[in-house]
């Protein structure tokens, strides 16, 4: 998985110019995250995102989160009250987990927000890479997932994603300290711990990754997130989750809605 195909030797990453392009046409472009996060897949489709990873186009997806705009609308679909909300948010856009929230009656939901919907549940991915921000800030609308083939772990180098996505969707490459191309050394990409907030305030461990990694044990983790979410609210003069609503424990091992790593 570290090598490029045969053929595919003279392949190369893209520019933040021409992935900016490539979004608008409506391709899917492979982006990539700091450590310790894998590389994910966008497009202004989810049908684009799960045709680049190989899997049947009407397979739910996760909604990006990182545009203001988007968390405003939002607010009319998620089953949660406005303390819920402001957490949500918190877990979105200060740790940048993936998060499931509940929604409406799937059936209710607007048409750009029911590729992420499920069974009542909409996925949401909220890491936002600095560099990245003149890409997608144009872009309010975007689906996403994690930089894999089906059946394959997420991309966690530019060459990892030039070897496994065929040549019709770009890999952008944004350099770190160090090599580009290979993962930071000792450093053990994953993707996305993503998290379950309930209505009434509860979170669960819904899947292990990158955040939680260092916490051996998954109630401690959700512990220390609640408090840090409800440091956040106090500082700027707003609720936290209730008190009454101790953290969950991991949920049980079932698909996200997106089928696979996100």
């Amino acid at each position: 998985m570290t090598g490029t195909p045969p053929g595919h030797s003279d392949r190369t990453p893209v520019s933040l110019a021409q992935a900016g392009q490539a979004l608008h046409d409506g391709a899917a472009v492979v982006l990539p995250n700091p450590a310790p996060l894998t590389h994910v897949v966008t497009a202004r489709r989810a049908r684009a995102v799960n045709e680049a990873k190989g899997r049947p186009g009407d397979q739910p997806v996760a909604l990006w989160a990182h545009h203001p705009d988007t968390l405003r609308d939002l607010d009319r679909i998620w089953e949660l009250g406005p303390v819920q909300r402001a957490a949500a948010r918190w877990l979105l856009t200060q740790e940048h987990l993936t998060v499931l929230v509940p929604v409406r009656d799937s059936s209710d939901l607007p048409a750009w927000a029911a590729p992420a919907a499920k069974d009542g549940w909409m996925l949401l991915f909220g890491a936002r890479w600095q560099p990245l921000r003149p890409l997608l800030d144009p872009l309010p609308l975007l689906y996403v997932s994690s930089a894999n083939r089906t059946g394959r772990p997420p991309a966690a180098t530019t060459t990892d994603a030039l070897a496994m996505f065929p040549a019709t969707v770009p890999v952008l490459s944004v350099p770190e300290p160090g090599d580009p191309h290979t993962a930071t050394a000792g450093t053990e990409r994953r993707a996305t711990t993503t998290v379950r907030l309930h209505s009434d305030g509860r979170l669960e461990l819904h899947r292990h990754g990158a955040q939680d990694r260092p916490h051996a044990d998954p109630g401690h983790y959700l512990q220390q997130l609640r408090t840090r979410c409800a440091q956040a609210a106090r500082l700027h003069g707003t609720d936290g989750p209730p008190p009454a609503a101790p953290p969950g424990p991991a949920a049980p091992a079932t698909p996200l809605p997106g089928g696979g790593p996100e």
